[in-house]
């Protein structure tokens, strides 16, 4: 790494309306430490460590402000007076800190566990009751439900705002619910909301067109989306760079700003015939600032060709070839999971090449709050 430029990495990003120190945003990663939804002073240092160095945080998904949003009471909310305060909490420490901090909404649409501690019976919906492979799953959503959860996510936006956060990330990827619109496989709908992709992209924008309503012209919306599913690797929203223009577009247009192209690795092309990424693609099509994400400073999956032990992958994996990318104009910002979560001081450390002090990624940090504090009072 003491050869390679990563100066692109580092460098600020200033687009107008948003200033970040660095082009590093740590990556959404649900941890399932908020008991009764609502995120405590442990959380607030887990974000704090953090927010020092890197350029901007996304939360772990929030939970928005309805009740077939969830299940897992230990996922923090973003609704309710301690929540609420709960964040506030997480906001002033992150601010006092230097940093950035945009909230992640959320809603799991059919992982949601019906029978779960959160409004137990209320079913888990989705646009046509069914999973990606066709069988029956869940409870097609009614207009009225639909309305319901549009609300609550401009209730949990502007929540967001208030509770000082420096926006927001609408999560419409990885087979959750608004992903479940915009994947043909799972949306069967015959109403204004499926059919063809501007229709199953009506409703998602829609959300994200009340989204921005409620937080005013000035608030960042950023929208993440995925081509992969959870248990459905090879699934596409596009089949081609011209499909996934149409999406983007509308949803830019609804009043997204930035958008966050969730990849499994991002170095990998897009499409079939080009070398451009997927995040790359998201970039040129829809002119808006992109974030890249997936297997940065991690070890290589077992799929993955040359792959090596997680014990020999160095902590800056990748690290040369996103600043390279980000330096050629690609996309904008890179974000950083799972290293991040082991070492709250990995872009520090980077950024002064003190390489041998990186602590890799560890994945039974994934079991505590805050992996660099195993043992110690966080966690």
């Amino acid at each position: 790494m003491t050869s390679a430029d990563i100066t692109a990495l580092l460098k600020p990003f200033d687009d107008g309306s948003r200033h970040l120190r660095n082009r590093i945003v740590m990556a959404p990663m649900t941890r399932r430490f908020s008991p009764g939804g609502v995120p405590g002073p442990d959380v607030a240092a887990y974000y704090a460590r953090r927010a020092s160095s890197v350029g901007l945080i996304i939360t772990e998904g929030v939970l928005i402000d309805h009740p077939s949003a969830g299940s897992d009471p230990d996922v923090p909310h973003l609704y309710g007076d301690r929540a609420l305060a709960g964040w506030r909490q997480v906001t002033d420490a992150v601010h006092e800190a230097g940093g950035r901090i945009a909230a992640q909404l959320w809603h799991v649409g059919l992982a949601r566990d019906p029978e779960g501690p959160l409004y137990p019976g209320y079913p888990a919906l989705s646009p046509s009751g069914i999973d990606g492979a066709g069988r029956p799953a869940g409870t097609a959503a009614t207009s009225e439900q639909l309305a319901g959860i549009r609300d609550a996510y401009a209730r949990s936006a502007a929540a967001a705002r208030d509770a000082g956060f420096d926006g927001v990330e609408v999560h419409g990827a990885h087979g959750y619910f608004l992903d479940l619109f915009l994947w043909e496989a799972t949306n069967r709908r015959d109403d204004e909301f499926g059919g063809s992709l501007e229709a199953r992209v009506r409703y998602p924008a829609s959300v994200v067109a009340a989204v921005r309503d409620a937080v005013g012209p000035d608030f960042p919306i950023i929208f993440r989306f995925s081509q992969w599913k959870n248990g459905f690797w090879d699934a596409q929203i596009a089949r081609t760079p011209e499909e996934l223009g149409r999406i983007l577009g509308l949803l830019a247009q609804a009043g997204v700003d930035a958008f966050h192209p969730s990849t499994r690795r991002f170095w990998l092309p897009g499409f079939e015939g080009s070398d451009l990424t997927l995040a790359g693609w998201t970039r040129r099509l829809s002119g808006r600032p992109t974030i890249a994400v997936g297997g940065v400073g991690v070890p290589p999956r077992p799929e993955d060709p040359g792959t090596v032990l997680p014990e020999n992958v160095p902590p800056t994996e990748r690290v040369a070839d996103a600043a390279a990318a980000i330096g050629a104009g690609e996309f904008d910002l890179m974000a950083v999971g799972r290293a991040l979560l082991t070492d709250p001081d990995w872009v520090t450390e980077l950024q002064e090449d003190r390489i041998g002090e990186m602590t890799a990624y560890r994945k039974p940090d994934e079991d505590y709050l805050d992996g660099a504090a195993r043992g110690g009072a966080i966690g």
